[in-house]
């Protein structure tokens, strides 16, 4: 792989996700009851800007941040883009969940020296 970054596994543990930075591509593994991986699959190519780090929502949708263009991208767990939320800044750097509820993401921007935050429709995956 090339300059890995983000990882994450989905809500029932049963997939790895890899982000390779530069090469701007993210990977899904299978995991098994011992923790090992297989079944190494490209869940999501992009033509444009790097990426960061990522979390899971309750549904298993990643949100990914994309470094570079100020934005976080929410993708199926079949690789769809079904969203993405422009923020202020452009050099996302992490995401998290939280709130009373797990709906509000907080992300780091590394150019405003700040956190951004936005209202998500689904909790984040601590909030089973």
């Amino acid at each position: 792989m090339g300059t890995t970054n983000g990882i994450e596994l989905s809500p029932d543990d049963k997939i790895l996700y890899v982000n390779e930075s530069v090469q701007r591509k993210i990977w899904a593994f299978n995991v098994d009851v011992n923790g090992d991986i297989s079944n190494k699959r490209l869940l999501i190519e992009f033509a444009d800007f790097g990426f960061d780090g990522m979390k899971c929502d309750l549904e298993g949708n990643l949100y990914v941040t994309r470094y570079g263009k100020g934005t976080i991208a929410i993708i199926t767990p079949d690789g769809e883009v079904v969203r993405e939320v422009e923020l202020k800044g452009k050099s996302t750097s992490n995401i998290t969940f939280g709130g009373k509820d797990g709906t509000t993401c907080y992300v780091t921007l590394q150019d405003r020296k700040c956190v951004e935050a936005f209202r998500s429709e689904i909790p984040g995956k601590k909030w089973r």
